[in-house]
């Protein structure tokens, strides 16, 4: 979808995943202190298993229209999610000898991300099916 229909409709999904991610921010932060960087990995695993089940129902009930894929997964998702946090994060403890910590950002990314994205499926299978 390239109109300007399909841009608004990204632009406004990606606007509440941000306001999403801002949120989930502010509540980890105050729950378990700025130090770790524990708000990228919830929300890139909860993305991660909101994008495997949002991938499953269409993938089951066939692939909706293309513009609510649009809304909920470039654009809510793709608001909400974010690689260059994980990045930067990563980073930004290598820069400060944590080297440990570091490895398991990056472990835990990808376990977690990939794991939620199958559980996610797996989720919407035994839903939808």
């Amino acid at each position: 979808m390239t109109t300007m229909y399909g841009y608004l409709i990204v632009f406004f999904g990606a606007g509440l995943g941000g306001a999403l991610r801002h949120l989930t921010n502010l509540v980890t932060q105050r729950a378990l202190g700025p130090d770790l960087p524990v708000s990228t990995l919830l929300v890139n695993v909860v993305g991660s298993l909101s994008l495997g089940a949002i991938a499953g129902h269409f993938a089951l009930r066939g692939h909706g229209s293309q513009a609510l894929q649009l809304f909920l997964t470039t654009g809510i998702l793709g608001g909400f999610t974010t690689f260059s946090a994980f990045g930067n994060e990563t980073m930004n403890l290598w820069r400060d000898g944590q080297n440990a910590l570091a490895a398991l950002n990056i472990a835990a990314h990808l376990v977690l991300g990939l794991g939620a994205v199958w559980i996610g499926r797996a989720l919407a299978y035994q839903i939808w099916r």
